[in-house]
């Protein structure tokens, strides 16, 4: 039987805390939160490894530095409700929800919604509930939102989805630059208009509904 625990602690330090990543409630949440039950159990080998997991269809687990940094930047506080955008199995949900009041995952695949909303009950992740529909469309019923993450690259970010974050509140988006690489933008919410940052610089697949719009001229 892998160790599991091990694994997760030589994660955090060789991967989260390299990163310059030392705020208490991300290392405790990513020390807490079993990253390999939130993959499929096919993966669960290569849960802990240094990258995405792949999910197929353009789909991920993001890779521990890259949700870290996410996270670190965003600075989440406990007061404040989180859309997780395609959280797939729910890994990135259970960490938020270790540091936010609650966190609504958007999941469009029914399968993954469903044993995702089954995982984070069985563990004790109760302030989350998965939301099962495009994730271009976020979750508006349950919004507006303090903190949005998108759990893949965009090339275009639907205004239906930028539209659910609250006045001051913070966005954080992997943007697509070129084939092997993208920067990570924290956006914030300030008299209905939002101002990106550069974070730092990773790598994702582009979400599908997320690409850019083709063009068409006659």
């Amino acid at each position: 039987m892998p160790d599991y625990t091990a694994r997760r602690t030589q994660m955090v330090d060789t991967q989260v805390r390299p990163a310059e990543v030392t705020k208490f409630p991300i290392i405790d949440a990513m020390l807490a939160v079993p990253r390999e039950v939130f993959v499929p159990r096919s993966m669960r080998e290569a849960a802990y490894m240094d990258g995405n997991i792949d999910l197929g269809g353009n789909r991920v687990v993001l890779a521990p530095r890259t949700l870290a940094k996410m996270l670190d930047a965003l600075d989440i506080r406990g007061d404040e409700l989180v859309l997780d955008v395609g959280c797939a199995l729910g890994y990135s949900s259970a960490v938020m929800a270790r540091m936010a009041e609650a966190v609504v995952g958007v999941e469009q695949d029914s399968d993954m919604a469903a044993e995702a909303q089954g995982l984070l009950a069985d563990n004790d992740a109760d302030n989350v509930v998965v939301h099962q529909g495009p994730l271009t469309e976020g979750a508006a019923k349950h919004g507006p939102y303090d903190v949005i993450v998108v759990e893949g690259a965009v090339e275009d970010l639907p205004d239906a989805l930028t539209g659910q974050l609250k006045e001051g509140g913070r966005i954080a988006c992997l943007f697509a630059q070129d084939r092997h690489l993208g920067a990570v933008r924290i956006g914030y919410l300030f008299d209905g208009h939002i101002s990106w940052r550069f974070a730092f610089n990773a790598d994702a697949p582009v979400l599908p509904g997320f690409e850019r719009r083709k063009v068409f001229a006659l």
